[in-house]
C-alpha cells in the first residue's frame, strides 16, 4: 500500500509528523529517505515532539544513533556515514526492543531493516512544499498508513 501526500507548509509537515507520532507504538520502524535538505530531520523533530520529547532533537550524523525518552523510548538513526561499511550495530536490539525508531538514509542499511516498516520518501517540491510518498510493507505498517491518511 502506498500513498503520496502533498505538504504545502512547515505547519502541514508538523501536523503530519505529530499525527504519526500519536499512532505509533514500540517496535514500529519508520524510514526516511530523500535528498539533502528534503526535510528528514525536520520531520523527525516534529515527530519527537508528538511523542512528548522535550529535549532538542538534531541529526545524529556523527554518532549514528541518539535515544530519547518520551511517551516511550525513541531511537533516531542517521546511517549516512555507514555507506561503506554496514556492520551489525545491534540491529535486533534497536528495531525489536521497546522503542519506536526512525532511520534517516535507510536505503544504506536496507538488508538490516525489519520487513514490516513504514517507508517515507520526502521530495522537495518548492521552498516549503514537499511530497511525502509513504509505503507500508506489512500488516502493522499498513494499519499505520490507513490511520494516518484518514
Amino acid at each position: 500500500m502506498e500513498k503520496t501526500i502533498a505538504v504545502h507548509s512547515l505547519e502541514e509537515t508538523r501536523t503530519l509528523a505529530m499525527k504519526l507520532a500519536h499512532l505509533v507504538q514500540p517496535q514500529d520502524v519508520i524510514t526516511l529517505d530523500g535528498d539533502l535538505g528534503a526535510g528528514k530531520t525536520t520531520f523527525t523533530q516534529f515527530f519527537a515532539k508528538g511523542l512528548g520529547i522535550t529535549r532538542i532533537v538534531n541529526s545524529p550524523t556523527f554518532t549514528i544513533m541518539k535515544q530519547y525518552e518520551g511517551k516511550f523510548p525513541f531511537n533516531h538513526l542517521d546511517v549516512y556515514r555507514l555507506e561503506d561499511s554496514v556492520d551489525d550495530l545491534g540491529w535486533d536490539e534497536i528495531f525489536f526492543g521497546d522503542a519506536v525508531t526512525i532511520v534517516e538514509w535507510s536505503s544504506i542499511i536496507n538488508s538490516e531493516l525489519p520487513q514490516d516498516r513504514l517507508m517515507i520518501h520526502i521530495a522537495r517540491v518548492a521552498e516549503e512544499e514537499r511530497a511525502f510518498t509513504i509505503r507500508a510493507t506489512g500488516e502493522r505498517s499498513e494499519s499505520l498508513l490507513k490511520e494516518l491518511i484518514t
